[in-house]
């Protein structure tokens, strides 16, 4: 992948696999390609002008995921002191610099953003927040995310993925989720969540009746994989969420921003949006503890 104009772009290759990584850009995974095909979407013609705004990689989302709102007005959120602070969507980690560390042996990477001035107004905790990538086989990526209270106080936190997987919007149709046992829920124009509805075992990408829904893991941590199978790209993409010594997986997002986009965004979740308010997976980390998230994306073929 060509470098930014202002940064380099790091790539790490090993054997089919290759992943590239803007550390600079909130620790963006940018692409990840097997034998050439791209899996995570990157678009040709990024806006590296403000690179958490494109459509394409893995956005971090942290401290908080997702629309909260005080009063109407969303990227604000009040404490339990009733003071209010601004925090945009999504969180800051997207917009923000991490520093980063290839493993020796070239086949991940270890990034990590702390407090600093920039954050401490609209969240006033001091933390650790790391995102590592491993490559544990030619198709198959370890994904990790660990957040570390360093402060004296406890701190509030619900993070996650924004995966952009490629999907050509042509085949949707044919292309279709599995899911485990779910709730389907989604966020209601005055910031509250619906109520919860029974999810289906499956969904085709072509439903809109997809788009921007929480599928909300019931029971909690999933029972199996979710799980995107793609025959006009003869392909499977599994991420496994029951990972040994992680957290457990609050929901996966599903979402796409046109009915012409050619990705379609998995989004494995810690919580709901607002949880700092309505507390639907608000976690609250004591000083000195760390919490670790952890997921396996396997990408196969069709038999």
């Amino acid at each position: 992948m060509e470098s930014s104009p202002q940064h380099d772009i790091l790539d790490l290759a090993s054997g089919a696999s290759t992943l590239s990584f803007a550390p600079w850009a909130g620790g963006r995974l940018l692409s990840w390609h097997i034998d050439g095909q791209p899996v995570i979407f990157w678009p040709e013609r990024a806006n590296w002008a403000e690179p958490a705004r494109v459509r394409g990689g893995n956005p971090l989302l942290f401290p908080f995921l997702g629309r909260h709102r005080v009063d109407g007005q969303i990227g604000r959120w009040r404490d339990a002191q009733g003071v209010v602070r601004d925090l945009p969507m999504h969180g800051f980690a997207r917009d923000l610099p991490f520093a980063a560390q290839v493993d020796e042996d070239g086949r991940g990477i270890h990034m990590t953003l702390v407090d600093s001035e920039a954050t401490r107004t609209g969240y006033p905790f001091a933390f650790r927040f790391e995102a590592a990538y491993r490559l544990a086989d030619d198709h198959t990526l370890d994904v990790s995310l660990t957040a570390t209270n360093t402060g004296a106080d406890p701190l509030p936190w619900y993070a996650g993925h924004h995966f952009y997987f490629v999907l050509p919007h042509a085949q949707r149709a044919q292309t279709t989720l599995e899911l485990p046992p779910t709730l389907r829920r989604y966020q209601q124009p005055d910031g509250s969540i619906s109520a919860a509805e029974t999810g289906e075992a499956e969904y085709r990408f072509d439903d809109p009746g997809i788009v921007d829904r929480f599928h909300v893991f019931e029971p909690t941590p999933p029972t199996s994989p979710v799980k995107m199978i793609a025959p006009g790209l003869n392909r499977t993409v599994t991420i496994e969420l029951d990972r040994p010594g992680s957290l457990p997986w609050y929901a996966v997002t599903t979402w796409t921003e046109a009915a012409d986009s050619d990705f379609y965004c998995i989004e494995p979740w810690l919580g709901l949006p607002d949880a700092i308010h309505n507390g639907l997976g608000l976690r609250w980390l004591a000083p000195g503890a760390s919490e670790r998230a952890d997921l396996r994306i396997r990408v196969g073929t069709l038999a």
